[in-house]
């Protein structure tokens, strides 16, 4: 069957079909999402093992480091973000066209040769070279992996297996922390930064295999007419006496419909898939500007100006990690229980206040020491390190979880891949810029006013966010996409009799 033309015989034709009648294997959804949330935790590795490294990769090469200055800092880091930014692009199509387990599988490969190559790399050439692929795959599965889970899960537990993901980026982010400060502590060798960056390649390998065990989504099926297929992973993915015929003829009625439109490059001006797009770039991009990874990528080196030894600031910056996994934890209990706007809004409003403390901090007791040419008093880096988690519990149990499960919501089903594409690209981009110039802003204008123009910004997407982004929660994408197609047209209407047209 490849087309359903009649909908009162649609149910019939559905019901029909062999896999329908067929048994099936139940799917084990935790152990899918594990699987798939591996994605997030090479994620979270790559991002986060390069805290650790830095500071060995900054010394001479007769060292074992590469000899890096605070541009060369900002380059290695920020490579890695730029190769994201087009990895989430080509993800987004490839996840469209191909599947999105097919792309989770090559994504994977990439995984395991990009954290080689990094490990491996002779000079700063080739490590930005292997930042640059390690990148690809990194924003590819920021791309793929919350649509997987999104497009897998039944709506009432969507938010939840969404936020599993970011719990397993901030995982990932603790487990290079800790490597960092294991190999740091236990390995006396010039090169132990290698040793951090060549970890990855384990969870790569795990992740490939996983993700053979995990079925394509129903949802990609039925937007490629293969509703066989579709209403046999319902049937694997929903609990028994589910309705799984009635939830594929809600994918299908969609489908249907939209079958006139080619949403790809050319439909992003029809007006209502540009709003969309204009709300899925502003969530993307709020979380970035909250300045999140300037904290995660340059702990070390921010705990090392107010005072503490490499090792030190090493071993504390676990504590990072500690928290965003308690903050992810707290994010997994509440998104089902607190609208996505909301949620959103109170992440916003702490690290609002967080930055701004930051800012203080390094403007009473920090810089005012550095500037007398003093070492900052110990209780400066214990309040710089306290603010940091403070401002990371916000990210993690309130921003960074509602943004991932409402990229996956807001983006319609035959152009979803190529949407959350575009809005993570973007979410990359700024990413990469910020962490670029992060080092470069603190070695210049001081950690005070860094932080405070930080604060400034997220004033700005607070107020985006209370005018432009919509409630997603408690509805299938199907009833998302239907609404916001119904509301854009009723304003578009509004607008053109407001105007006397």
């Amino acid at each position: 069957m490849s087309v359903l033309t009649d909908r009162t015989g649609a149910r019939e034709q559905l019901e029909a079909l062999p896999e329908a009648t067929s048994e099936v294997r139940p799917l084990r959804m935790r152990l899918a999402a594990f699987a798939i949330t591996l994605g997030g935790l090479l994620f979270g590795y790559d991002t986060g093992v390069i805290a650790g490294a830095l500071p060995y990769m900054t010394r001479p090469a007769d060292q074992g480091g590469l000899d890096l200055g605070a541009q060369a800092e900002g380059l290695v880091t920020s490579s890695l973000l730029a190769g994201a930014a087009f990895g989430a692009l080509l993800a987004g199509r490839l996840a469209d066209r191909h599947g999105r387990r097919r792309t989770v599988l090559a994504l994977a490969v990439v995984f395991f040769l990009g954290a080689l190559g990094t490990a491996l790399a002779p000079g700063l050439g080739a490590m930005v070279a292997a930042r640059v692929v390690l990148g690809l795959a990194v924003g590819g599965a920021s791309a793929t992996v919350p649509v997987f889970l999104a497009e897998l899960a039944p709506k009432e537990r969507r938010g939840t297996y969404v936020a599993i993901d970011q719990l397993m980026i901030v995982t990932g982010q603790l487990l290079a922390y800790t490597t960092n400060a294991v190999l740091a502590n236990t390995v006396d060798s010039p090169h132990t930064w290698r040793y951090m960056l060549a970890v990855a390649s384990v969870p790569a390998v795990a992740l490939w295999i996983g993700v053979h065990l995990v079925p394509e989504t129903s949802r990609w099926y039925a937007a490629h007419a293969r509703y066989g297929e579709a209403l046999t992973t319902l049937r694997r993915s929903r609990p028994p006496g589910h309705d799984c015929v009635g939830e594929l003829m809600e994918m299908v009625d969609v489908t249907r419909e939209r079958s006139r439109e080619r949403l790809g490059w050319r439909e992003l001006r029809v007006p209502w898939v540009r709003r969309l797009l204009v709300v899925g770039i502003g969530v993307a991009v709020i979380q970035q500007v909250s300045g999140v990874n300037t904290i995660m990528y340059y702990a070390p080196l921010l705990l090392e100006l107010t005072g503490l030894a490499t090792d030190a600031a090493l071993t504390a910056t676990i504590a990072n990690g500690v928290v965003s996994v308690v903050g992810a934890l707290i994010g997994l209990r509440i998104v089902r229980r607190l609208r996505r706007r909301t949620m959103l809004l109170v992440g916003q409003a702490g690290i609002l206040a967080a930055l701004l403390a930051l800012s203080a901090a390094f403007a009473v007791a920090v810089e005012p020491a550095l500037a007398a040419g003093e070492m900052p008093p110990a209780a400066a880096s214990w309040t710089v390190l306290a603010l940091m988690l403070v401002f990371l519990l916000f990210q993690q149990a309130a921003l960074s979880p509602v943004t991932w499960v409402m990229l996956s919501e807001v983006f319609p089903l035959r152009m979803r891949g190529l949407g959350m594409g575009i809005a993570v690209f973007l979410h990359w981009c700024v990413n990469a810029a910020i962490s670029f110039a992060f080092p470069v802003l603190v070695e210049v204008a001081g950690g005070a006013t860094t932080f405070l123009m930080f604060a400034l910004v997220n004033v700005g997407a607070i107020v985006f966010a209370r005018r432009m982004i919509p409630e997603t929660s408690g509805r299938s994408l199907e009833e998302l996409e239907s609404d916001f197609r119904a509301r854009c047209s009723a304003a578009r209407t509004a607008g053109r009799r407001a105007a006397g047209l």
